[in-house]
């Protein structure tokens, strides 16, 4: 029994110096944000400020940082977010729906592995043709460009997939008999109870919209048009190198809508884990 309590014990000392290297740098980030940009060039190891100043979070909200629309980086990043959250949602779920439910789906036997194989493919190697093609479009530094991207994935696909090919296929055929189509299989049977796949999906989805970095940074040339990642990137090279005060303000206010989106979502997942039932 002394044996179990020390084990556990160490196991809670473990994640705790585990959960403490992680939230290290975001307390360092939050507290030089309410540094003036003196203190925070010191390079003191002090996570409480001497002289506290919220002036670095007022001056990047209001527009007062010289030539940086702050509000508009976090509005170009919400929206391309939940614009390709939203749409991952519905075209990933009806291509996972067709693929497991629609036996007369041509090759879809074939398709499904090609999606499967897709993922192994990097990013990078994408890059390159992607912008060529948007760029021949003339797409470049538009919202199609931050948003389109992202439209679908196989990854989506994948996961959504897995749910709709093992869900009972009683209920489909009673829902059939009571007369619906196929469209009202996936839209009224199918996708309520999907729900915790769902939203799995549209956090990490929003998550990664949100957060990306490199295609924001060469898909948009005007700074109105610049997602809050690309921004502070760009100021970071610009004129606040040194302003660390500034950056680490920025930045903890770029992180606020993840963070958030994470908690509540999180919240959502777990209670439609314990709350979803096929009735």
């Amino acid at each position: 029994m002394n044996l179990k309590k020390i084990r556990t014990a160490l196991l809670v000392l473990i994640a705790a110096a585990t959960a403490a290297v992680f939230l290290l740098p975001l307390v360092w980030m939050l507290s030089t944000g309410f540094k003036n940009d003196f203190e925070a060039l010191a390079g003191q190891m002090n996570f409480i400020p001497k002289k506290p100043t919220f002036d670095n979070f007022v001056d990047g909200l209001t527009g007062e940082l010289m030539n940086v629309p702050i509000t508009r980086w976090i509005f170009n990043s919400l929206f391309a977010g939940a614009a390709g959250t939203a749409l991952v949602l519905w075209i990933d779920s009806m291509a996972a729906y067709a693929l497991a439910r629609l036996p007369d789906v041509p090759l879809r036997r074939v398709l499904f592995p090609m999606f499967v194989a897709s993922l192994m493919i990097p990013g990078v190697l994408t890059f390159l043709p992607m912008y060529l093609e948007f760029n021949q479009f003339g797409l470049i530094n538009t919202y199609y460009a931050l948003v389109l991207p992202y439209t679908a994935g196989a990854f989506g696909v994948f996961l959504l997939y897995q749910f709709f090919v093992s869900f009972p296929r009683e209920i489909e055929e009673a829902a059939r008999i009571d007369g619906a189509n196929k469209w009202q299989v996936y839209a009224s049977v199918l996708l309520p109870s999907s729900v915790p796949i769902m939203v799995t999906l549209g956090i990490f989805t929003f998550m990664g919209v949100y957060n990306d970095f490199v295609w924001p940074l060469y898909a948009t040339t005007s700074p109105e048009m610049r997602t809050i990642t690309a921004g502070i990137a760009m100021m970071a090279h610009g004129s606040y190198t040194q302003a660390y005060g500034k950056l680490m303000a920025m930045t903890t206010i770029a992180a606020l809508p993840v963070l958030l989106v994470f908690i509540f979502g999180q919240r959502s997942f777990v209670r439609a884990i314990t709350q979803s039932g096929i009735k």
